[in-house]
């Protein structure tokens, strides 16, 4: 399991959240693949977009397990054609709020190439039908590279989620957004690198997407919760007595005044190194909360079957304040292994405590993210 923590980024007018590879420990670089011999660093790469400059030929795309949406592509290929290389995972919400920006640059320029690398973070993220299964969901039409084994991950020695690669026409990197925001300043690279190509954009205005969901904007001034790990390799304010006691079942039990971003299970439970599994129907997670989304990564059970639950804020059912994968009595189900949005706060945005109680036993909580 490659470690990922949460980094903040100065954009143009607030900081956005991504996910860093922690640059201090090659060991953990070296389990995403990044560092390898051969592989290009983009890091120090003047990254004006007022000024663009010749960063180096771009890597190839090799070693890819498969291709979703077109047969395999090259660079070299693509050469005469503007290419974006997007890495992402599709558990990441940082990731899902950048789609409706990459589907509408996808739509609106027809001379430019987007192309997704799926790089894996967490194990079930390596399953092929659970990719597959998520471009659909997403509704994602460019082709996406399946980088299961981070081959193209360690060629550009990336190191985030999202990140994005602009490459000129002559396959030379020329600019990089790290993380998520700064999307009218990505669009007029896009508009100059097509410009320089001879094929400039009859369109100067920049795309506004319609982002629904997860993939909405996040609201940061409220945003005081960070990303929380379930399983023990990265778990942190854990409050359930006694701590985690790694895979094996135990009883758990959580207090019901948790200061704010302290959690706990309650239950029995198997905590695993990526996740932890309810054993039994009833077993509940509590988090003590501030933001106006919450959204968690489950799984179903181990053998595929859909795990009901409910969700309750302070107690209560959350009626406006549902997110999207459930009702306003907090009903939901799990079906497939994702991020679901629990929480969106429907007026003034503060501090509350969130539960989830799991109507039947398997169910895989992974990870906790805001918005």
């Amino acid at each position: 399991r490659h470690t990922r923590s949460f980094h903040v980024t100065g954009v143009q007018t607030c900081a956005l959240p991504i996910y860093r590879i922690e640059s201090g420990s090659h060991q953990q670089l070296a389990a995403l693949g990044g560092g390898g011999a051969g592989a290009q660093s983009f890091d120090q790469c003047a990254n004006d977009p007022t000024t663009l400059h010749d960063c180096g030929p771009a890597p190839e795309l090799t070693g890819i397990t498969s291709w979703l949406n077109s047969g395999p592509l090259t660079l070299s290929g693509l050469r005469g054609k503007v290419v974006l290389v997007d890495f992402c995972t599709y558990s990441c919400i940082n990731c899902i709020r950048t789609l409706p920006y990459l589907r509408a640059w996808a739509d609106k320029y027809p001379n430019l190439q987007v192309i997704g690398v799926h790089t894996p973070e967490f194990a079930f993220e390596k399953k092929p039908d659970n990719v597959r299964r998520a471009i659909g969901d997403f509704k994602i039409g460019f082709p996406v590279a399946v980088d299961s084994d981070y081959r193209i991950w360690r060629a550009f020695d990336n190191n985030y989620w999202p990140a994005a690669y602009f490459v000129d026409a002559r396959g030379n990197i020329r600019h990089h957004q790290f993380g998520e925001g700064d999307y009218a300043q990505s669009e007029r690279v896009i508009q100059t690198l097509l410009a320089e190509a001879g094929q400039p954009s009859a369109s100067r205005d920049v795309v506004v997407p319609d982002a629904r969901g997860a993939q909405a904007a996040p609201d940061l001034r409220n945003v005081r919760s960070g990303e929380t790990y379930v399983g023990y390799n990265q778990a942190s304010n854990f409050a359930s007595p006694g701590g985690i006691r790694p895979d094996a079942p135990r009883n758990y039990a959580v207090d019901a005044n948790l200061r704010l971003n302290q959690w706990g299970l309650a239950g029995q439970w198997t905590v695993g190194p990526e996740f932890a599994t309810v054993d039994r129907a009833d077993g509940s997670i509590r988090y003590r909360f501030q933001a106006r989304d919450l959204h968690l990564v489950l799984g179903p059970a181990a053998n595929g079957r859909a795990v009901r639950f409910v969700v309750t804020i302070d107690g209560k059912a959350p009626g406006d304040n549902h997110g999207a994968d459930i009702d306003a009595n907090g009903n939901g189900a799990i079906t497939a292994t994702r991020l679901y949005q629990l929480v969106r706060q429907a007026g003034e945005v503060g501090e509350h405590t969130f539960e989830i109680r799991f109507l039947d036993p398997g169910a895989q909580a992974y990870a906790f993210t805001f918005g």
